[in-house]
């Protein structure tokens, strides 16, 4: 089989991903494209993969009832927000009353 091209939806598992595949095809009724997404389970050995990473599948044979792909390469890592951190300054007690208040 050919490898595959999608995007991680779920890391939940030890050494396992979900990974949603999109694709198009031509509906010659409508004459339109239409999407279809397919879930696939692979296995992550390293337990790299994070929500929302661009993965490329292949082919192996069945590592468990629902495993039968393997985390080949991660193309594109997803950003990830990381909010700064708190200074002490900023932390205000919400049983004060401004100053300003009537």
């Amino acid at each position: 089989m050919k490898p595959v091209v999608g995007t991680v939806v779920s890391n939940k598992m030890q050494k396992s991903v979900v990974v949603a595949v999109d694709r198009l095809f031509h509906n010659k009724v409508y004459n339109r494209y239409v999407k279809r997404t397919s879930k696939f389970m692979a296995h992550d050995d390293k337990d790299e993969c994070n929500i929302g990473d661009r993965v490329k599948l292949d082919h192996s044979r069945p590592l468990s009832k629902r495993k039968h792909w393997v985390v080949a390469e991660i193309l594109k890592r997803a950003r990830i927000y990381v909010p700064p951190p708190r200074t002490t300054t900023e932390r205000v007690n919400k049983t004060e009353v401004p100053p300003n208040a009537s």
